[in-house]
């Protein structure tokens, strides 16, 4: 009889991906104590080592994906100049460590659950009590009992195991009249792929392919053009699949992609008919990653619609814009182009009723499984909008557990403060204003002699970034570094926090290299001459934010060598007569630094 080891927390969340990361640290950073069950070695799921998919997110100007996600990415270009993957690892790993409110399961596969049945609240019939996962590096069962779960394990591991409703395969057109090319709904999706890498060197590396690869020809790449000399040749078209069960045949469709993969491999070094005699393989995917499969039903059912008209959602918790790029079922071998690709006009809205479900009273998800059509979820899917949902569901979890309240509770009773709490943490919402204290509202904000700071109202409209949903608005200002900014507040004020937003550099305009190298946070193929990163130029490297107090001038922040975008400082004092903000330094070594939001509440 193997060990059960019981565990118990406020949320448990299934699985260690890029939303599930999310979900564990938000979760974490609200007072939540939360298990994070991963059924692999390391985090990151699709975009992990193992893997190695790009973290892909809305296209557009200003559109990147700030929050968690953004503080992963600025670590990652701090402390991995080279995007090595293994270093990505570390770092993503490194993130969840850092909170005490984490408990990390990794090599733990969930597989099982036990379910309440019956009149549970808000009008769902079941509630989940406890997961079970097996550990297979210690060979023990893993109970976690928890008051909420969130399953961002991609596949959606607890619909099977507690009865969950999901949808899975293609809808038709007119089931939610969406612009697509099904005419009636079937059981085909997007296939996985297995990627493989390659790395230049210095001289000749022969290769000789095992008897498992497949032997392809001219005629199998008629659709594809391998391209070592692009940045943007990570091999994703290696494609298998969406015509056969995307959970039961994972195997034997990994079986063939590894074939396929391999053989893509001695076409492109063998051929002659590319110039790859120097390339080395560099990585090869055993473990493929899947792009669909099973989808939770929740209170609402995003579609292509919502994403192409942009719907703007009383509820909007999160923001996507990836092209709404839908995969042929056949994959490597569909005829003619291999994918959709229909741009949304601006970014869209992600509504909190999609991550909830409609019948389990206590069950949140996040990532690619969310209450959404297939059309749909090809632009849902990709990982950064993924983790923006993680972070959602993690804060909505925080403040269920906080006030004894459903994930319907929560969007019944506290929405607005749900979305605060976002855009606190520096996620944007579409169309939405973090809100500012009125006291900072009216009080000017003045320059170190006392004058008036020109366009002072731009950093405290809060809007933390520029972007399409707030027009032209002028967002911040290039403040002179070591001189500083203020609000004079006069008498003793009450002063709960103060938020900070610095430029962060969203496009990457600052970084070397072509767009495809400044915009992911890892690699394909490794070239001779790819560049070394670092953080954005525009970053503020050193700042100091004080606060004049009846004890006189009181520190509250005094950073050297940042590597953060945002912070919001807790600061819960009544007896404050002036908030100082003093950049000091920037890594591109101007004389003055951007700042977007410098305001209080």
């Amino acid at each position: 009889m193997l060990e059960t080891i019981t565990l118990c927390a406020d949320l448990c969340v299934v699985g260690g991906g890029m939303a599930g990361i999310c979900a564990a640290i938000a979760a974490a950073r609200g007072g939540a104590k939360t298990v994070l069950m991963q059924e692999r070695p390391v985090l990151g799921g699709n975009a992990s080592s193992e893997i190695r998919m790009w973290v892909c997110g809305a296209h557009g100007e200003n559109n990147r994906e700030t929050g968690i996600m953004e503080e992963i990415a600025l670590e990652n270009l701090r402390r991995n100049p080279t995007k090595n993957f293994h270093i990505w690892d570390t770092v993503l790993y490194d993130f969840v460590l850092r909170e005490k409110n984490i408990t990390l399961l990794l090599n733990c596969a969930c597989m099982d659950a036990e379910v309440e049945e019956g009149d549970c609240a808000d009008g769902r019939d079941r509630r989940i009590t406890t997961v079970t996962g097996y550990q297979m590096t210690t060979q023990r069962f893993m109970r976690v009992e928890a008051d909420f779960f969130a399953d961002c394990s991609g596949d959606s591991i607890l619909a099977p195991l507690t009865g969950a409703r999901f949808r899975e395969g293609r809808e038709g057109k007119h089931d939610f009249n969406e612009p697509t090319y099904v005419e009636s709904p079937d059981n085909l999706h997007m296939g996985m792929s297995c990627l493989i890498q390659g790395r230049e060197t210095d001289r000749s590396v022969a290769f000789t392919p095992p008897p498992f690869s497949l032997k392809l020809t001219e005629k199998d790449f008629r659709h594809r053009s391998p391209r070592m000399d692009s940045s943007y040749e990570n091999f994703w078209y290696l494609e298998l699949g969406g015509n056969r069960d995307a959970i039961g045949d994972t195997e034997e469709v990994a079986r063939e992609l590894r074939a396929l993969a391999m053989g893509t491999w001695d076409y492109v070094k063998n051929s002659g008919n590319y110039e790859a005699d120097n390339w080395e393989l560099e990585f090869f995917g055993f473990l493929p990653g899947k792009r669909e499969s099973r989808r939770m039903v929740g209170e609402y059912t995003v579609t292509a619609n919502d994403l192409l008209e942009c719907t703007l959602f009383p509820d909007a918790v999160a923001f996507g814009g990836w092209p709404i790029d839908d995969h042929y079922p056949d994959g490597f071998y569909h005829e003619g182009r291999p994918n959709t690709n229909i741009l949304p006009p601006r970014p869209y809205a992600v509504p909190y009723r999609a991550l909830y479900s409609a019948n389990v009273e206590n069950l949140f998800f996040a990532g690619r499984n969310i209450s959404m059509t297939h059309f749909a979820m090809s632009s849902m899917r990709v990982m950064a909008t993924c983790a923006l949902m993680g972070q959602a569901v993690g804060t909505a979890a925080a403040l269920a557990s906080q006030y004894g309240l459903t994930p319907h509770g929560v969007y019944t009773h506290r929405l607005s403060e749900l979305q605060t709490a976002l855009m606190d943490a520096d996620c944007f919402l579409p169309a939405m204003v973090r809100p500012v204290g009125d006291v900072c509202r009216r009080t000017v904000l003045v320059d170190k002699n006392g004058v008036p700071v020109p366009d002072g109202d731009t950093l405290r409209n809060g809007q933390d970034r520029p972007n399409i949903h707030y027009g032209t608005t002028i967002c911040g200002l290039s403040l002179p570094n070591g001189e500083g900014v203020e609000y004079r507040l006069g008498a003793p004020t009450a002063v709960e926090s103060v938020h900070l937003t610095f430029d962060s550099d969203l496009d990457r305009a600052t970084l070397p290299g072509d767009k495809c190298e400044r915009e992911h946070a890892t690699r394909a193929n490794i070239r001779l001459d790819s560049p070394q990163f670092y953080l954005p130029l525009t970053l503020c490297k050193a700042f100091r934010l004080e606060a004049d107090t009846s004890n006189g001038v009181e520190v509250l922040l005094d950073v050297d060598h940042n590597a953060s975008r945002a912070y919001h400082v807790e600061v819960g004092r009544d007896d404050v007569t002036a908030i100082r903000l003093i950049p000091l330094e920037n890594y591109g070594g101007a004389g003055e630094t951007r700042v977007f939001s410098f305001d209080f509440r």
